[in-house]
């Protein structure tokens, strides 16, 4: 899991399993940022329709945009004008592309997180030094 700037550029990377659902890993890939704030906004796909997530963000001052799945049986909890942010989320998608020119972070071929670990985030500071070098 990332987190990534308005810029789309890589904050805070969290590596796991392929197993855990996303929403679990929200709380632990944010403790990790390399900011000294926590971010205002945070901005989803469909996975990260939650309400007891949003509670949790919302209690550390956290608003979460993501849009509500089809299927959601509860009342809405957004309206449109905070869906807006959700048009940027290319950004995000883009920073996934950046990453897949790694081909060791590609593929995960590592049995154990502690050796792929590394490589995700060397392929980060990669991403930043290109931005700011």
């Amino acid at each position: 899991m990332v987190i990534a700037d308005a810029a789309g550029l890589p904050l805070a990377v969290h590596t796991t399993s392929a197993s855990p659902h996303e929403v679990t890993l929200v709380e632990a890939t944010l403790d990790q940022t390399l900011t000294l704030g926590r971010p205002r906004r945070l901005v989803g796909d469909l996975a990260y329709d939650s309400d007891p997530l949003d509670q949790r963000l919302a209690a550390q001052g956290i608003e979460l945009i993501a849009p509500h799945k089809r299927n959601r049986i509860k009342p809405v909890t957004q309206d449109g004008r905070a869906l807006r942010r959700y048009r940027r989320r290319w950004k995000i998608e883009r920073l996934f592309a950046w990453l897949n020119k790694y081909k060791r972070v590609i593929t995960r071929w590592d049995r154990l997180i502690d050796h792929f670990n590394p490589f995700v985030h060397l392929a980060c500071s990669m991403i930043l030094m290109r931005r700011y070098l």
